[in-house]
């Protein structure tokens, strides 16, 4: 034990003597390093041949998946050790491969550093890819003296270039170039497919959208909502609460845009629950995962949800959370074409709804698992308010 706490004593110390900000300072010689620059614009010096990686925070697990990188992890978040989860995509893959790695981190989206540091010194990776802010990747490099990218990443729109910026500076240190640009030219073709169907609608001919019970940083209700949704952004679909856009959005799009760094992403908002009765949508997108509170919210005040046109109707759908620990980008894929299938239904009638996500999730992750989604309770179809989960 004596050696043992020597030993992370003196790493962490030797840590502490390293640069915080720009280029780190590594132990190896020049000719074996090259530096990476991560999405805060830090300067990162790492091993010119990455072998091993500790992929932590949010986004880090979910794009070592998508690239195929795996095998290269030297542990795993307890989030990821202890079930699998339909919440994040890659579980039902990839939680076999994880859940007897040794433990690196709690888990979790928030951004802040929330990784062990002592395990990660004796597990020793090349390198740590890491969805933390600024401050927390420089906090870690110190307490371990081992080189920290971040790669974090929140939504704005529809998996926009900051999720690419990010998905290529994950590939070019695990020397997964050619798997990283397979999948973003795959987005791609998504992305124009969807737009190339929706582009013409006149805005007059749309029907107004409004999804609502979303997940962010926990379940919420009917009220809680966002602005700029991806899956509504994919298909330039009318989303009600985009009259709320400019005051939600700006301010982070704007500090991003001025300094080059990673875009600090939307919050989804409680709005008044009487604009919903203004707004009166023509569809209702609600997350399946979240029916017990909205059901609940029904029961004590059925009046108000059946003042609603789209309630009145049965315009009422699934819209299964795409977020948890940051985007699932096959989620993502997969609402968009649910929403489109929804909205425009003569647009998207030749695309099989259900093929169309085996093809998305097979491209993504390398395995269909729609019916483990369902199961785990993430489904699509119509929803009775009020009604079973």
């Amino acid at each position: 034990m004596g050696r043992f706490l020597f030993f992370i004593f003196t790493a962490i110390a030797l840590a502490a003597s390293l640069s915080a900000n720009g280029v780190s300072e590594q132990t190896v010689s020049e000719e074996n390093t090259r530096v990476i620059t991560d999405v805060w614009n830090r300067e990162v010096v790492i091993p010119e041949e990455v072998d091993s990686i500790a992929a932590i925070g949010s986004m880090g697990p979910r794009m070592a998946a998508y690239l195929d990188v795996v095998d290269m992890l030297i542990g795993a978040e307890d989030s990821d050790i202890r079930t699998m989860s339909v919440r994040y995509d890659y579980s039902p893959v990839y939680h076999d491969a994880m859940k007897n790695l040794p433990s690196i981190g709690t888990g979790g989206g928030s951004g802040e550093n929330n990784a062990y540091p002592e395990e990660l010194i004796m597990l020793d990776p090349d390198v740590i890819i890491a969805g933390f802010n600024e401050s927390a990747c420089n906090e870690l490099q110190r307490q371990t003296g081992i080189p920290v990218v971040s790669i974090r990443y929140r939504t704005q729109g529809f998996i926009d270039e900051g999720f690419y910026r990010s998905l290529r500076i994950f590939a070019d240190v695990a020397g997964a170039e050619e798997r990283c640009e397979e999948i973003i030219s795959y987005i791609d073709a998504c992305k124009r497919d969807l737009q190339e169907r929706t582009e013409d609608i006149p805005d007059a001919s749309k029907p107004l959208a409004y999804t609502g019970a979303v997940t962010f940083n926990g379940r919420h209700g009917f009220a809680f909502t966002y602005v700029d949704f991806p899956p509504f952004d994919a298909v330039n679909a009318l989303n009600a609460a985009d009259v709320l856009a400019e005051e939600q959005t700006r301010e982070a799009s704007d500090i991003a845009a001025g300094s080059g760094t990673a875009y600090l992403g939307n919050n989804g908002f409680e709005v008044d629950p009487e604009m919903i009765i203004e707004w009166d949508p023509d569809i209702i997108f609600l997350d399946p995962g979240n029916m017990d509170l909205v059901n609940a919210e029904y029961d004590s005040n059925p009046g108000y949800f059946e003042s609603l046109r789209a309630i009145q109707e049965g315009n009422v759908y699934t819209m299964p959370s795409s977020n948890s620990a940051g985007p699932n980008i096959t989620y993502l894929l997969m609402n968009a074409y649910f929403a489109g299938k929804v909205l425009f239904p003569d647009a998207f009638s030749d695309i099989d709804f259900r093929s169309k996500c085996g093809e998305i999730m097979e491209m993504m992750l390398g395995r269909d698992f729609f019916d483990e989604m369902e199961a785990g309770g993430l489904y699509y179809g119509v929803i009775e308010m009020g009604g079973a989960e």
